[in-house]
């Protein structure tokens, strides 16, 4: 074994690797006797293809270029469904359009016109036609609404009955427009049309309201296909609710918080609420993209669950008795995919198991869980998002630790061939996750091996205002973002130098979108941190207030308060407006492309550290968006940020190309 400082340790995780072997998975389904799912591919731009196996092996159902991903809230989610006849039904990133990729057809047929700013998300089949949420941009308005559009392609010409092109038929009168099934909110979610097609079930909220602050689960009537009437069943601005699903064509199952966690409901038609197993642990999280589903219903009447406190568990729920069975599995993350028969699909990981699609068999009836076995005998690989996973030697062992009531989880240095001299302590980075409304949880991660291989301990805070916990610790950072954030991350890196764990010299922050915002303001209102790095991050709030897209445009109202009369607290909160108060060097990493926090903010940071002469780097990535997606993008940064590292806090990190640092 070597001795060698922290920092300096020779790893076979190299950046490329983050990039050649990483592909995130989501929405794995059932087509007939296949298994179908959507994957991101670095290697091509990022794009998004809907893949299947063909004999062992992923191959592309979408191909090149197409690219499934659509643009509602930014942030998509639902962009691809499947017809009962096997047709691929999907939103095209580049112009927002709905397509149908017929099997064994290489050219998929517009289903949506050209040019009319709509977009659709949250896609599902119901006859011959697509039921989407849909939302408008119009002359600087914004709208959305829940929408028909028939699968002929009928109305590719047409928007709402009137023609704006030729229709794809000669014969004009047959042609159909997309139909406005209901609207009334300015945001809509989970389209649920009861198994007789009489009634509608969906989520609705408005401004100021995110979707995990309060919505309404509302219920509406269908007379030829369009909404007449409609009333709130539960929920309001201080309850969010979320997926219903019918239970029958007389009740609906739904998630509400209104204990303080999200758990699972059943309403009848009068409203009458009971509450199916109460627990003190979230049945949900934040709704960052459409469609995402946290409970299936299975054949026999029972609903496969997940339920997160600090860690996801897969349980099976009785509404009859209210019994919660849980089914042990090695996984601590797990996001719900299709479900057929006694089968589900899972995307997750575990401490030691790589994040991929897999399929949990033995769900007929509570006797056949193998609990405690199913990895044996259940639980299967479909496919996992890394390509070949580094020698477990070079992994981090993640730890779930607490810091005076703030949840983090440490991932100490940990190479095989490589020690420490006697008494050095390493350096660490604190990760601040995005959202703010988000979580993270304890699992085997490539990236952040990158750095703990290296000798750069990690240590992923969930501050206040993270998912998981309930609402009471999601609405510690109401009205205190920028605050209450930085003051959990200072406690966690605190902790671990007062443990002897973490060299209180050199610890570093970073964090992406939220979290840049966090590590700007840790750095400009403390001085724990030796340097930080901001991707894609937020530095002055009233700017993002102004410029940021509408799903997020009123987000600071709970985050921070309402403008104008909050405007002082807002030029109080700015990063941007702090820069006296830094006096460490920064890491700006920005997209030119960037919709949701716009580059400009990058920008002025890096005038204000200019003429404060504070030492900095600040690099563009021409075409990026919100969230970096292209190979030599993902490469560039990763050894950006560890050589920057290495400047700052003293280490030569090998065969690392040098980030030139402005000095002045």
């Amino acid at each position: 074994m070597t001795t060698a400082p922290y920092g300096s340790w020779t790893s076979p995780i190299e950046a490329a690797e983050l990039v050649s072997s990483g592909h995130p998975l989501s929405g794995g389904a059932y087509i007939g006797d296949e298994i179908w799912w959507l994957e991101a591919r670095p290697t091509e731009g990022g794009r998004l293809a809907v893949r299947r196996m063909q004999e062992g092996e992923p191959v592309d159902v979408l191909p090149t270029p197409w690219n499934a991903r659509t643009r509602v809230h930014e942030y998509g989610g639902g962009a691809w469904t499947v017809t009962d006849a096997g047709a691929l039904v999907f939103a095209e990133f580049s112009d927002q359009r709905l397509y149908r990729l017929d099997p064994g057809a290489t050219d998929p047929v517009p289903l949506t016109p050209v040019d009319q700013g709509m977009r659709f998300a949250e896609l599902a089949v119901r006859g011959d036609e697509v039921i989407a949420v849909r939302e408008t941009h119009s002359d600087g308005q914004i709208s959305r609404d829940i929408v028909a559009v028939p699968l002929d392609g009928s109305a590719a010409g047409w928007s709402d009955g009137t023609p704006d092109a030729a229709p794809p038929t000669s014969d004009r009168t047959t042609a159909r427009g997309i139909r406005s099934i209901v609207a009334g909110s300015r945001f809509l979610a989970y389209p649920r049309i009861s198994p007789d097609g009489t009634r509608i079930a969906w989520i609705a909220w408005n401004h100021p309201q995110m979707p995990w602050d309060g919505t309404e689960l509302r219920v509406g009537d269908l007379e030829d296909g369009v909404v007449t009437t409609w009333r709130i069943l539960i929920g309001g601005p201080t309850e969010s609710v979320l997926q219903p699903e019918w239970a029958g064509d007389n009740s609906l199952y739904a998630i509400s918080d209104r204990t303080g966690w999200w758990n699972l409901y059943r309403l009848d038609r009068g409203g009458l609420t009971r509450a199916l197993h109460r627990v003190d642990a979230d049945f949900a999280g934040a709704l960052w993209q459409l469609g995402t589903r946290w409970y299936q219903p299975l054949d026999d009447g029972r609903l496969l669950t997940v339920r997160t406190r600090g860690t996801d568990t897969l349980g099976i729920l009785d509404p009859a008795t209210g019994s919660l069975t849980d089914i042990e599995l090695p996984l601590v993350s797990i996001l719900l995919g299709d479900v057929a028969g006694d089968r589900a699909l899972l995307i997750g990981g575990g401490m030691q198991d790589a994040a991929g699609l897999r399929e949990l068999r033995g769900l007929g009836g509570p006797d056949e869980l193998d609990s405690g076995t199913v990895r044996g005998a259940g639980l299967r690989d479909i496919r996992l998002s890394v390509d070949e996973i580094p020698d477990v030697a070079y992994l981090p062992e993640a730890r779930a630790m607490e810091f005076d009531g703030v949840h983090a989880v440490v991932y100490p240095p940990r190479n095989p061939e490589f020690e420490a001299p006697a008494g050095e302590l390493p350096p660490y980075l604190a990760f601040v996750h995005g959202g703010p409304t988000s979580h993270v949880l304890p699992m085997l991660n490539v990236p952040y091996a990158f750095f703990t291989s290296r000798g750069i301990g990690v240590v992923d805070v969930n501050y206040g205002g993270s998912t998981g916990y309930g609402r009471a610790y999601r609405e510690r950072l109401k009205g205190q973002w920028g605050v209450v954030d930085v003051e959990d991350t200072v406690r966690a890196v605190q902790g671990l130098a007062d443990a002897g764990l973490a060299d209180p010299k050199r610890l570093a922050i970073r964090g992406g979108s939220a979290g840049g915002l966090t590590v700007l303001a840790a750095l400009t209102s403390s001085d724990v941190f030796a340097c930080g790095t901001s991707y894609f991050g937020v530095a002055d709030l009233a700017a993002l207030a102004e410029d940021t897209h509408d799903f997020e445009s009123r987000y600071l109202d709970g985050l921070v308060g309402p403008l104008p009369e909050s405007a002082q607290l807002y030029q109080q909160r700015a990063p941007l407006n702090r820069v006296d108060e830094l006096s460490c060097p920064v890491l700006l990493l920005h997209g030119t492309d960037d919709t949701i926090v716009a580059p400009e903010q990058a920008k002025r940071f890096r005038d204000a550290m200019v003429a404060k002469g504070i030492p900095h780097a600040h690099v563009e990535y021409v075409g990026e968006s919100h969230g970096f997606v292209r190979a030599q993008t993902i490469i560039h940064a990763a050894q950006a940020e560890l050589s920057f590292y290495g400047q700052v806090l003293g280490f030569e990190p090998p065969g690392t190309p040098v980030l030139p640092l402005w000095r002045g």
